[in-house]
């Protein structure tokens, strides 16, 4: 046990430090003018995206060189799905967020083990903040431990989701609001800031490994809107549209659910 809580804090240190490394090339790119296009409709990209993801991969790869590779801004060739261990990659996460010159974007990466985030870390160059987690060894922001709210109610509740498709829940009281970036808002859910995360789409592995762990870490619970378990690194690495809560709020959010009561 101590040889492998030794090399998650080694994964996490390593990735934390990259992270803040890819934040400041972004933002590099942000203050000279950045080019961008689309992947595809409604999915930008931008050059800042691709030269943070090139950097990781120069910086992550050659460390652990047994571990599988998964990024929303390179291909997939499933070579991961064999590894033991595996990155997974969000360079920019927020991109539009971004070119709008808004700070709502991060640098997110998690290191998955057995469908599960073993070690994450998430850095927010506009406010030069990081958050990273161990798994079994909690959850910080800036080397500061971390916990999610305990709030055990609705009425006076802060969630992170999608004013327009709360009604239920915001006539009993809640507010709700959001940010571009899907792994800040679990990483203002993991650091106590929100009460609540809310999502309405699934989410590709890249957008949720490294803030899931930060939620359990911090003493929260991440699943699918179903209650559904994460399960990480698998084919395709798509995962069910994620509610995140502490405990208490976790368990009244699911049942608003199940009643279709939102």
């Amino acid at each position: 046990m101590a040889d492998a809580d030794a090399r998650n804090r080694a994964d996490r240190d390593l990735i934390l430090a990259a992270a803040r490394e890819a934040g400041r090339i972004a933002l590099a790119f942000r203050d000279k003018g950045v080019r961008a296009w689309e992947k595809a409709k409604g999915d930008p990209v931008s050059e800042a995206d691709i030269a943070a993801d090139t950097y990781l991969q120069g910086a992550l790869k050659p460390a652990r060189p047994d571990y599988g590779w998964l990024s929303e801004e390179t291909a997939d060739d499933k070579s991961r799905l064999s590894a033991a261990r595996s990155f997974v990659v969000d360079p920019i996460d927020g991109t539009r967020a971004f070119l709008k010159g808004r700070p709502e974007f991060v640098v997110s990466i998690g290191i998955v083990e057995a469908g599960r985030p073993v070690a994450a870390a998430i850095y927010d160059p506009s406010e030069d903040v990081a958050w990273d987690a161990v798994i079994d060894g909690g959850a910080r922001r800036d080397g500061a431990a971390i916990s999610v709210s305990t709030t055990r109610t609705l009425s006076r509740a802060r969630l992170m989701g999608d004013p327009g498709r709360l009604p239920g829940i915001r006539a009993l009281g809640a507010t709700a609001e959001t940010v571009n970036s899907v792994a800040l808002r679990l990483a203002r859910v993991a650091e106590g800031a929100f009460d609540g995360l809310i999502a309405e789409r699934p989410k590709w592995d890249w957008d949720l490994a490294a803030g899931a762990l930060l939620v359990t870490e911090a003493g929260g619970y991440i699943t699918g809107r179903d209650g559904a378990a994460l399960d990480f690194n698998a084919e395709p690495p798509r995962q069910p549209a994620p509610l995140a809560a502490g405990p208490a709020l976790h368990a009244l959010l699911r049942e608003r659910l199940s009643q279709g009561d939102m």
